[in-house]
């Protein structure tokens, strides 16, 4: 490769005005390391398409920049920023062999044929498609199309590889062996990627580092673990993780013998000696949104709820109980804005989750093993405790306790 090069993005923010003054991506800060695999996440609308082609120099930013190695990008022609991108439609030439889509880009800058045919077969056997480089687009499959246009893309030798929804077009079956050789490939040629998704799936399994983007706020960046077990928002908390987190309102109270989460039909008790339990009493008489993520079973200590499981979902490795506690359900949070209507493939594990219904009854998700006797109906005794439990205040920002294994 050429070189890989660091990319430093400062307060970015771009404004379409004649989309009536949509705030597309609002004063952005990220750093992506030489060579770092970054996923930028989000649902449809939150600006991870405009902010990759803000990073490419392709949109004007409205205020902040970009720098490559400290160069800002508006500073650098097209030609010199070594960037190469691909889209979610491949857009291949239809008319031109696998083999000519590759090259198109050496050979509309000149270069000499016989480079040109060596960097083709280079191109060709990282993306393990030798053997189709004969063929027309017409006869691929959507991810023989998408590895052409990786190939196609890299055969520059970019020091930047930006990727906008790559898989969207790709069969499902393909998409996982997909991801790992997407990933190989950028490490085996060592070149800064960044890499847009709506999947959290795709965002987990893939980036060093995810980077959470809401109606163009950035609201979280960190490792894949780090930003799932330790949110710093309430639509960070809500968006990643399946089955998605139940969100339950509660008042907090300062009782005689500690703090109390009440749910409206069930208390949620805090013992004084937690010593967890002064600052939770310091948000006396105020709402919070609890998330809980999927539960075990086990004896019931401490906390508890309990319920009546309303469906079972058998997974073939898991059973997931979804249990009524009739705790007061808290909306998720809208990842507005949304200018038209969100298809189910952009949403991933999400379908619908634009404006979608908080959990009925407050719900929340039980895991068993299988074999397990759980059964629609059933009524259930449910342990947890504080630990179990991701708080936030009322503006959707997480409430930190000190202790918790999450602070």
């Amino acid at each position: 490769m050429v070189g890989m090069a660091a990319i430093v993005v400062r307060a970015l923010t771009k404004v379409f005005d004649d989309d009536d003054g949509v705030r597309a991506v609002d004063r952005v800060d990220l750093e992506v390391a030489t060579g770092e695999f970054l996923v930028v996440l989000g649902p449809s609308g939150s600006g991870k398409s405009t902010l990759l082609r803000l990073i490419a120099g392709i949109e004007t930013p409205t205020g902040g920049e970009v720098l490559f190695d400290g160069v800002p990008v508006a500073e650098l022609p097209a030609r010199e920023r070594n960037i190469a991108m691909v889209f979610q439609n491949y857009a291949l030439y239809p008319h031109l062999t696998v083999a000519q889509n590759i090259g198109f880009p050496l050979r509309a800058g000149g270069d000499e044929p016989r480079a040109v045919a060596a960097r083709i077969a280079e191109a060709a056997r990282h993306l393990d498609i030798v053997d189709l480089l004969n063929r027309m687009p017409d006869h691929l499959s959507g991810g023989q199309r998408q590895r052409v246009a990786m190939a196609r893309a890299l055969v520059r030798r970019p020091s930047v590889f930006l990727l906008d929804e790559p898989m969207s077009n790709v069969d499902p079956g393909v998409r996982a062996e997909l991801r790992g050789e997407i990933v190989s490939l950028a490490r085996r040629l060592e070149v800064t990627t960044v890499y847009v998704t709506h999947d959290q799936g795709e965002a987990m399994s893939m980036a060093d580092r995810v980077a959470v983007l809401r109606a163009g706020v950035l609201q979280q960046i960190g490792p894949p673990g780090e930003v799932y077990a330790d949110p710093a928002t309430l639509f960070v908390a809500a968006f990643l993780g399946t089955p998605r987190a139940s969100l339950l309102e509660a008042a907090v109270y300062v009782t005689d013998t500690g703090v109390v989460l009440d749910l409206g039909s069930q208390l949620l008790e805090v013992p004084e000696s937690d010593p967890r339990a002064a600052a939770l009493a310091a948000r006396h008489t105020e709402r919070v949104t609890l998330a809980v993520r999927a539960l075990r079973p086990g004896v019931p200590y401490g906390m508890r709820l309990s319920g009546i499981v309303r469906r079972v979902e058998n997974l073939g490795h898991e059973v997931l109980a979804h249990v009524d506690t009739g705790a007061v359900p808290t909306p998720p949070p809208v990842p507005a804005p949304i200018r038209r209507p969100p298809s189910r493939t952009e949403y991933g594990f999400y379908p619908n989750y634009e404006g979608a219904e908080a959990a009925p009854g407050g719900e929340v998700v039980v895991r068993f093993p299988v074999p397990a006797a759980v059964r629609v109906g059933n009524r259930l005794e449910i342990a947890l405790s504080l630990d179990d439990l991701l708080l936030f205040d009322r503006a959707g920002n997480r409430i930190r306790l000190g202790l918790d294994r999450n602070s």
